[in-house]
């Protein structure tokens, strides 16, 4: 099937040769992963890059799903003696599931329907005459069938249910319907009476309709949820005289007598209201539902990425600081590796007030520990700490962070926090994670479900398996775009690596415990179940800093050094010098080195990362200057400029933090002049904005903020 695949595929991207789709499709099926393929196979698949080669596993994917549904609904066919080449045909060219639902339809088994009952009663040749509109007398027609019905009525009454059964399997008409509802369907939401007190969060929608087309995902998950709460009643509708008198004019032949064309447009109008539509409804429905799951998927997925590839402090010293106010602040220092070294507790906020004690601690942790940098949560009692401790005259200059700490509870909590600190509470555990977050978000992220960081919008109303996979796809693709300290790594960073998953990711932890840090790439096959497939899959993705062989901290994968050595022998130079000398490097005549396996991309990449060995590819990371008149909600006045803080994107707009308890909140159309169709067009999580306030709602804490017009 990968060769059928890779032809539907290839007509499908119109941008790569089949033989390019054929390879990728190849390398899938062999287990290479998408970030090695992207990588180290640009030459076999034509130069994809990831999002182009996930594009094609996903398709991939779906239509293997797609030929195990034609098989299954060939072998019903084939059972019932209704197999016919013609049809066979139909089934396997199909490439649209519906379609294929479609032409199933008249032949899927059911359920104990009206129509089957008549079917049982011997009523189907009746139903024929019926619908062959030729008869003058149907009554007496009727009559022949009475008695296995039991009256005449009852024959008729059983005929026009089987006719209404063939109207709503007619592809036909279901077509002419679906397109109806494509083209003209209208949402509505209603508020169930009673709840109006306890759906206030969905006020918008207690009396709401619009177009289906045009309705945003973001407002169709939340009347979706608004209905699963038993707040809202949503339906989704169309013309239904209109489209009854369009199909009775389809099944209705010209020139019927009166009496079987009545009989006929009784049952068109029974088999759209009664099957049809809310067959087709719920088909709308779900497609809707998929269509919105999807968008708030990708948009949540966008924001994960870019909260993961956030700038890192790096190797520094940083004390972090988990605030709050009866139960004081909670305090820890970390070394450059994110190692506890101490932890305490200061108390410089209500009710307390211990300002001496806490000036004291701090400046004594800042000092002994040589401190570079402060983190201080976000959340309650985040910006009367800061205040705090900006107001401390520190013994040595220390940048000061506020850090997004959404989920550091959870990590807290957890058994890969429990496992880091068994001897520690979560008040300890959840500082460590703050601070760690600042030197470095990756690696301190991966260890806390996705759905927990804090961003994205109605992420546990989407598709849950969708939801994990794009998740999933996007940490993994993280990970193996920064590359990992193999010496360095948890456990949970090391599973996302391109070939290793958890079990691997422990083998090299434990490994490392044993015998210390590994001094080279090779070294790695010493581990238990590190077969040459994974090491060949990861290799390229691990660094090892100071190791003998400078490669070894490269992207440079390892199947490529004895081309970079006869590349560095050429040039008369050893490998060290090639990676310090970017004259040498670009005097290099790449061309000479193209071969049948090698190609000018792969020698431009190992260009590019003897260029930089072991750079990561993060920006750095920027203080936010908030402005210290702001403290609360009634600080700001309308026209007011202020700096702020992306910390959400949604499709409707941008949730700034203005150094507040309250975020404001960027309308989509106010983020530019221009038109712009998502949010992340203009802006990025963590970037510093400039803003205008707008309006301000002090009673239900909501801020209006504008970037038009203000210079960034």
């Amino acid at each position: 099937m990968a060769n059928v695949h890779a032809n539907v595929i290839t007509a499908e991207l119109g941008t790569h040769l089949r033989k390019h789709v054929a390879a990728c499709l190849r390398l899938l099926d062999e287990g290479a992963t998408i970030p090695f393929i992207a990588r180290y196979r640009k030459e076999a698949t034509g130069g994809m890059d990831e999002v182009t080669v996930h594009a094609v596993q996903k398709r991939h994917q779906e239509l293997s799903e797609l030929d195990k549904r034609k098989e299954y609904i060939l072998d019903v066919i084939r059972e019932r003696g209704a197999l016919t080449a013609e049809l066979e045909e139909r089934i396997n060219e199909t490439l649209d599931p519906v379609a294929l639902e479609d032409i199933y339809l008249p032949y899927k088994p059911k359920r104990n329907t009206r129509a089957q009952a008549a079917r049982a009663l011997g009523l189907e040749p009746l139903a024929k005459i019926i619908m062959a509109q030729n008869s003058t007398d149907v009554e007496k027609q009727a009559k022949k069938f009475a008695k296995e019905a039991g009256s005449i009525s009852a024959a008729l009454a059983g005929a026009s249910d089987i006719i209404a059964e063939w109207v709503s399997e007619s592809e036909k008409a279901r077509n002419l319907v679906r397109s109806r509802y494509q083209r003209s369907a209208v949402i509505n939401s209603k508020v169930i009476a009673g709840k109006e007190d306890e759906g206030k969060n969905y006020q918008n929608y207690f009396n709401f309709s619009e177009p289906l087309r045009t309705c945003n995902s973001h407002r169709y998950l939340a009347m979706r949820r608004g209905e699963e709460e038993e707040i809202l009643k949503v339906s989704i509708t169309i013309d239904d005289d209109e489209m009854i008198d369009r199909l009775s004019r389809m099944f209705v032949r010209s020139g019927a007598s009166e009496e079987c064309a009545s009989l006929v447009r009784g049952a068109v109008k029974d088999g759209y209201r009664r099957l049809m539509r809310p067959s087709i409804e719920n088909e709308v429905a779900a497609a809707t539902k998929e269509k919105s799951d999807d968008a708030a998927i990708q948009m949540f997925a966008d924001n994960v990425r870019q909260l993961l590839m956030a700038a890192p402090l790096g190797r520094k010293r940083v004390l972090a600081i988990d605030p709050g106010f009866r139960t004081g602040c909670k305090l820890v220092v970390l070394d450059e590796q994110g190692n506890l070294l101490q932890h305490d507790v200061i108390y410089p906020t209500p009710p307390a007030n211990d300002f001496v004690g806490a000036a004291d601690a701090l400046c004594f942790y800042v000092d002994r520990y040589r401190i570079d940098a402060i983190a201080i949560g976000n959340g309650t009692a985040g910006r009367e700490t800061e205040r705090f401790i900006r107001d401390v005259m520190l013994p040595r200059k220390v940048q000061l962070f506020m850090v997004n700490e959404n989920g550091a509870s959870v990590y807290s909590a957890s058994e890969v926090a429990r496992e880091e600190f068994p001897n520690e509470d979560v008040t300890v555990r959840g500082a460590v994670s703050i601070g760690r977050r600042l030197i470095d978000p990756l690696a301190e992220l991966v260890k806390i479900d996705p759905k927990s960081i804090g961003v994205g919008q109605y992420q546990h109303a989407v598709n849950q398996t969708k939801l994990k996979d794009s998740l999933d796809y996007v940490v993994e693709s993280c990970v193996n775009t920064v590359g990992v300290n193999v010496n360095t790594a948890s456990r949970q960073l090391l599973s996302y690596v391109s070939g290793i998953g958890p079990s691997l990711a422990a083998n090299i932890v434990k490994y490392r415990a044993e015998n210390g840090d590994f001094t080279s790439r090779d070294q790695l096959l010493q581990v238990p179940r590190m077969g040459e497939k994974a090491f060949q899959q990861c290799a390229g993705f691990l660094r090892i800093p100071g190791a003998p062989n400078p490669l070894d901290n490269t992207g440079v994968h390892p199947e490529r050094y004895e081309l970079v050595e006869q590349i560095a022998f050429d040039a008369k130079a050893d490998v060290a010098r090639l990676a310090r000398d970017r004259n040498l490097l670009h005097s290099i005549e790449l061309d000479r080195y193209v071969t049948k396996e090698v190609g000018l991309p792969t020698l431009t990449d190992i260009i590019l990362e003897l260029e930089k060995p072991g750079r990561d590819p993060r920006e750095t990371v920027e203080e936010t200057p908030y402005d210290d008149s702001v403290r609360t909600i009634d600080d700001l006045h309308i026209g007011q400029e202020l700096t702020g803080k992306v910390n959400n994107i949604t499709a409707f707009g941008v949730f700034v933090d203005l150094g507040m308890k309250e975020n404001g909140l960027i309308h989509i159309s106010q983020l530019s002049e221009r038109f712009i169709s998502s949010p992340s067009e203009v802006v990025s999580i963590g970037q510093n904005v400039r803003v205008r306030v707008m309006d301000i709602d002090t009673s239900r804490g909501r801020i209006a903020l504008t970037m038009k017009g203000v210079a960034q």
